[in-house]
């Protein structure tokens, strides 16, 4: 099992406009679009990478969403770290049996429970 590359970081924010302004005005990334998930309750910004990869910028939509309760929680930052893996079930069954908590096992990407992680929530995709 390896992780075969960074995929995105998912960047929690109080206000997507505010956010986006973060992004791309004070760090100069080019915005390629916005988004609305209804039901993660979230609006999104992504931001693609010179060399590969996307920063997603996150902000609820419902305060009672994963997002808007991680917010509340944890304030604004470093929501999650996306990794690409050869082969998700293998990475998985590693993972486990190294002791760490997954979510949404048995899904096209499956989430390293934050308190397996020392706080950061890492999200699995197959390659």
């Amino acid at each position: 099992m390896a992780l075969s590359a960074f995929d995105h970081l998912v960047v929690r924010v109080g206000d997507i406009h505010e956010g986006i302004a973060t992004y791309r005005d004070k760090l100069g990334l080019t915005l390629d679009r916005t988004d609305e998930n209804d039901a993660l309750g979230i609006k999104q910004a992504f931001f693609n990478l010179p060399g590969g990869g996307f920063i997603e910028v996150v902000a609820p939509t419902d305060r009672s969403s994963a997002v808007g309760q991680a917010l509340d929680k944890r304030g604004e930052g470093i929501h999650t770290v996306a990794f690409a893996v050869d082969d998700l079930d293998a990475a998985c069954a590693t993972m486990k049996a190294g002791g760490a908590q997954l979510i949404g096992e048995g899904g096209p990407q499956v989430f390293v429970h934050p308190r397996s992680t020392h706080g950061v929530l890492i999200q699995l995709s197959a390659k």
